[in-house]
C-alpha cells in the first residue's frame, strides 16, 4: 500500500460528501456521545473566529438543542470560550461565530497573565523560551482552561482536529490537540467549508485565510505560509487524487514528522517499536 492510501484510510476522509449527511453524522455522534455518557451534561470549546471551531460549535449547539427538544429530565448546553491573548486582532470574527453558533453559555478567558507568568517562571529558572514555544504555551493554557471550564460544568472538551491538521501535524501536543471528542475528524478543509455553507454561516467565516496566530512575531502568519504547501494541496491529496511531485513530498515529509503527536503515550509494549 502506498503512503497516500495509507494516510487516506488511516483518517477515513471520502473523496466526496454530502454536507447534509455529514452534518448529520456529526449532530448524531454528539447525541449519541451524551446520551451514552450519562455523567455528563454537555460540551466545551474554545471559539477562535476562524473555520474550525467555528464549524464544531454549531454541531455542538445543534446537537443539545436537539437533545434538549426531546428531553425532559436532563438539560444539556454547549459552553462557548473567548480565549483571547490580550486584545486578538480578528475578534469581530470571535463575536460573528458566536452570534452564528448561539452558545447556551458563553464566558471570556483571557490567557494572557496565565501564558505570560508562565514565561517568566522558566526564564526565572534560566529557561529562555523562544516565541515559538511561548506560541505553544498559549495553546496549551487555552486548553487547560477549557478543560477547568468543562470540569466546573460536567461537560467535555471538544476538539477542532480535522484530517488536513492531522496530516500535517499541524496542532499543538497537549493544546489544541488535546480533547474529549473530534466530531470533524474524518473531513478535509474545503469539506468542513461545505458544511459551514450549508449550515448558512457568514462567508467571511470559512473564507478568511486560516492562521493559528500564536507567534507574537509573526501575527497572524498563514498555515499554508508554516507549513509550506496549501490546503488545496492537501485537500486533493487527502481525496486520493494527483498532485505535483512537490506538494506530495512535503505533505508525506510532514506526515512522517509529527507521527508522535497522533500517537497516544508510549510504553514498552506498545507496536510503535515494531
Amino acid at each position: 500500500m502506498d503512503i497516500q492510501r495509507k494516510i487516506i484510510e488511516e483518517l477515513k476522509v471520502k473523496p466526496k460528501i454530502d454536507p447534509k449527511e455529514e452534518i448529520r453524522i456529526s449532530v448524531d455522534f454528539l447525541k449519541e456521545y451524551m446520551e451514552v455518557n450519562a455523567i455528563f451534561n454537555g460540551y466545551v470549546l474554545g471559539i477562535s473566529g476562524g473555520q474550525d471551531s467555528t464549524l464544531v460549535g454549531k454541531l455542538a449547539q445543534i446537537a443539545v438543542d436537539e437533545l434538549n427538544a426531546t428531553n425532559e429530565t436532563q438539560k444539556y448546553k454547549f459552553i462557548a470560550v473567548k480565549l483571547p491573548y490580550g486584545i486578538q486582532s480578528d475578534s469581530k470574527d470571535v463575536d460573528d461565530a458566536l452570534e452564528f453558533i448561539q452558545p447556551s453559555v458563553t464566558y471570556d478567558v483571557n490567557i494572557k497573565p496565565a501564558v505570560d507568568a508562565s514565561v517568566a517562571s522558566l526564564e526565572k529558572a534560566g529557561v529562555k523560551v523562544s516565541d515559538f514555544t511561548k506560541g505553544n504555551e498559549k495553546a496549551r493554557e487555552r486548553m487547560k482552561a477549557q478543560y477547568s471550564i468543562a470540569a466546573m460544568n460536567g461537560c467535555v472538551v471538544l476538539g477542532t482536529d480535522h484530517a488536513a491538521e492531522a496530516l500535517t501535524g499541524f496542532f499543538t501536543k497537549y493544546g489544541d490537540g488535546a480533547s474529549d471528542v473530534v466530531p470533524i475528524f474524518r473531513l478535509n478543509k474545503r469539506q468542513g467549508r461545505a458544511l459551514l455553507e450549508e449550515l448558512g454561516c457568514p462567508e467571511h467565516l470559512y473564507t478568511k485565510i486560516p492562521t493559528a496566530d500564536l507567534e507574537d512575531d509573526r501575527p497572524m502568519l498563514a498555515d499554508e505560509v508554516a507549513l509550506g504547501v496549501s490546503y488545496d494541496d492537501i485537500d486533493d491529496y487527502l481525496e486520493g487524487k494527483q498532485v505535483s511531485d512537490t506538494a506530495k513530498n512535503t505533505i508525506e515529509a510532514l506526515f512522517r514528522k509529527s507521527e508522535h503527536k497522533r500517537h497516544l503515550p508510549i510504553n514498552v509494549f506498545d507496536d510503535f517499536w515494531k
